[in-house]
């Protein structure tokens, strides 16, 4: 396992991470989530990934039971939660000082833990003055219950406001940002937010990086029985992929599968890969429903040592999408 420092921060993250996001109470019960993080642990992994909205809580309670049971040591690993879609109530959404404090303890409670490493806003909300955000997440952190906190799906105006308050402020500022990022989608992370690596430190935390699955090849022929597409609370995953856009995308993960190939790789090993060549990236959050499934994808790091300037520009001559140099400011 490779480890990374998130941004700026002195904190060592894998390199590789595993998160919940739409297998834990859907796909994976109690028994499977803990065969599957006991061997992400013994991988090398360190940091898992959750938010107060997966599966309405339940993803949180499910990884609170298997850390309880695995019994691993606090300073050993890093977890996370995420504070915006708590219920359906006012005080139960959003980054009012309210909602953060009491998301951040129901998912201590959830979690059985005593303290988060990572917690993230998971969308900026427009409604709430940012001050009051700074002030909510400075207090957990001075209370000891937050270690880090950060955004997700921010734009760069967004995180730089956040920066320039806490400074003004005295307030801590966030460490990093939890974005979308895979050969299809790259503009926030390679164009957007180039500023902000140098001068605010930012770290990244990058959530599907296999574009909701296109990017294993599993989709080429339909949708398989018993994938995720057929669960009914992520039907819009299923629109997604059935739409004009995805088909393009589905075509061009056909096109990688050569390329894949030449490397003695999967294809979901060359996207994961791809990912971790970007020097931006702290770490790449992987979900899985089973063990197989999560060795196949550890096997990225193999992967990342053969990806030269040669393959790099037959990998971008499918793609066609190499985002527009950053602004200069």
């Amino acid at each position: 396992m490779q480890y990374r420092r998130l941004g700026s921060s002195g904190l060592q993250l894998s390199a590789l991470s595993f998160g919940s996001w739409v297998t834990f109470a859907n796909q994976v019960d109690d028994s499977a989530a803990s065969e599957l993080m006991k061997l992400a642990y013994e991988s090398g992994i360190n940091f898992f990934d959750n938010a107060e909205v997966y599966a309405a809580g339940e993803s949180e309670r499910i990884m609170g039971r298997v850390l309880k049971q695995l019994g691993w040591g606090r300073d050993t690993y890093c977890v996370s939660s995420k504070v915006f879609w708590g219920g359906e109530l006012p005080t139960q959404k959003g980054l009012s000082r309210k909602h953060v404090h009491d998301a951040c303890h129901a998912a201590l409670e959830r979690l059985q833990v005593d303290y988060l490493d990572l917690y993230f806003c998971h969308r900026p909300d427009v409604a709430t003055p940012i001050e009051e955000t700074l002030r909510a997440m400075n207090d957990l952190i001075a209370q000891g219950k937050v270690l880090y906190w950060g955004t997700s799906e921010w734009n760069a105006d967004q995180i730089a406001e956040a920066h320039g308050v806490a400074r003004a402020l005295g307030l801590v500022g966030p460490t990093m940002e939890q974005p979308q990022y895979n050969m299809f989608v790259r503009d926030k992370v390679e164009r957007e937010y180039a500023r902000l690596y140098e001068t605010d430190g930012l770290g990244t935390t990058i959530w599907s990086p296999l574009a909701s699955g296109v990017l294993t090849g599993k989709y080429a022929k339909g949708i398989p029985e018993g994938s995720r597409m057929t669960i009914e609370a992520y039907g819009f995953l299923k629109e997604r992929l059935e739409s004009e856009e995805g088909q393009v995308q589905i075509q061009k993960a056909r096109e990688l599968e050569t390329i894949a190939a030449d490397l003695g790789a999967s294809l979901a090993q060359l996207a994961l890969a791809w990912c971790l060549s970007n020097p931006n990236v702290s770490t790449v959050i992987l979900g899985a429903s089973r063990p197989a499934q999560l060795s196949e994808n550890l096997g990225a790091l193999e992967v990342l040592e053969k990806l030269d300037d040669g393959v790099r520009t037959r990998i971008e001559t499918i793609l066609g999408n190499t985002p527009a140099p950053a602004p200069t400011y």
